[in-house]
């Protein structure tokens, strides 16, 4: 019974090792910065991995009163584009640790 008891405690540590582990990749995931584009260049998106958005830019070459909608398009597919790259990074990341719990 004791030997069970010592499985346990040794399971313990490595769970708690681990929850340490996920948060530092965590942090660093959110601390990173990310980027993505549309339009040859015209749009650029930049977010934070906590998917926040730190800065836009658009190039003057994009601005045409007459077709708006040209901007908005650029504007939604550059930030699906950081979005999707942010996600892809949180799976390669974080995803080992579920890999690690069976059951996940």
């Amino acid at each position: 019974m004791m030997r069970g008891m010592g499985n346990m405690q040794g399971m313990m540590k490595q769970v708690q090792k681990m929850q340490k582990e996920m948060a530092e990749a965590k942090e660093t995931l959110d601390a990173q910065v990310f980027e993505a584009e549309a339009g040859n260049g015209l749009v650029k998106i930049t977010m934070t991995g906590e998917k926040k958005v730190t800065n836009i830019e658009i190039k003057p070459d994009v601005l045409d009163p007459e077709d708006p909608e040209m901007v908005q398009d650029l504007v939604l597919d550059a930030t699906n584009k950081v979005i999707e790259k942010i996600d892809a990074e949180t799976e390669r990341v974080m995803g080992k640790y579920a890999k690690a719990i069976p059951g996940l």
